[in-house]
């Protein structure tokens, strides 16, 4: 069982990450961190990482975000819930001789920061799991120094996920799947445009937010990238039959066959990429 205490908001984000979702994307690290590699060097930029910075990686999950501000001198702490997913970090860490990257398994929502103690906050996909968003970012700003930057990489609304919408529809095999929530943890939580989201959102998002598209990979062939995607989604068909099963897999194998490339399988997505400072210590501005 997981010992971290977590508000009780993200009690159950503690099980799936501290657990078999964990597992599973400690299992695939590479893959993971291969999937969105288009979008890591802008991310990395816009954070504008100095060699005297600190850095609080939020929702760090396998590291490289951390490892990657390691890298440009900063002082980099990950934190995350998932206690594979962290072993996993602090071993890349310490294959690449980054001593100045540390990692710590923490409800970021809730941990003790010492106050004024980041020049920089930043999280890919990571700040879309809060159970209470507000209360998140202003433990975060209260981590910031005043002036200090909040960088944070999360996805539009589902209509420029091509990847979700696909592997969503071939794994339906005809059923009315549930709507992905667009309130509460997960990947479309920050989805809003600027100006249409909650209040809490519209303080984190006030400096500015760029919207980019990048391509997704998935794989080096169709094979590779079905072994993954299968695996991925497999709750999708965890309810169907032998026959109905079969025929979902078929149909997400002929979809990332559709998607194949010279460069590999790819889908198109999108993202918000977020910036906000510290103007007061009240929260971000």
């Amino acid at each position: 069982m997981p010992f971290l205490t977590v508000d009780p908001t993200n009690t159950d984000q503690l099980r799936a990450w501290d657990g078999d979702g964990g597992a599973f994307w400690t299992a695939h690290a590479r893959r993971f961190d291969e999937g969105v590699a288009a979008y890591q060097g802008p991310l990395i930029d816009a954070a504008a990482i100095g060699a005297t910075d600190t850095v609080l990686d939020v929702g760090c999950g396998n590291g490289q975000v951390t490892r990657d501000c390691a890298r440009r001198g900063a002082s980099a702490l990950g934190v995350d819930l998932s206690r594979s997913m962290l072993e996993y970090a602090r071993h890349r860490a310490g294959q690449e001789q980054l001593d100045n990257a540390l990692f710590v398994h923490a409800d970021a929502q809730t941990h003790p920061f010492t106050p004024a103690s980041f020049d920089v906050a930043v999280s890919r996909h990571g700040s879309m799991f809060f159970g209470d968003p507000g209360a998140a970012f202003a433990n975060i700003a209260r981590a910031l120094r005043p002036g200090g930057r909040l960088v944070l990489l999360t996805w539009q609304p589902l209509e420029h996920q091509e990847w979700l919408r696909a592997f969503r529809s071939a794994m339906a095999a005809g059923r009315d799947l549930p709507p992905i929530p667009t309130t509460g943890p997960g990947p479309l939580s920050l989805r809003s445009r600027p100006g249409a989201e909650p209040a809490h959102l519209r303080r984190v998002r006030g400096r500015a937010a760029h919207g980019a598209g990048r391509a997704l990979y998935y794989g080096v062939d169709t094979d590779d990238a079905f072994r993954f995607v299968a695996a991925q989604q497999a709750g999708l068909v965890r309810d169907l039959d032998g026959e109905r099963r079969r025929r979902a897999l078929d149909a997400l194998r002929d979809d990332l066959a559709a998607h194949e490339t010279g460069r590999g399988v790819l889908y198109n997505s999108a993202t918000w990429l977020v910036q906000a400072s510290v103007l007061r210590r009240s929260g971000l501005g």
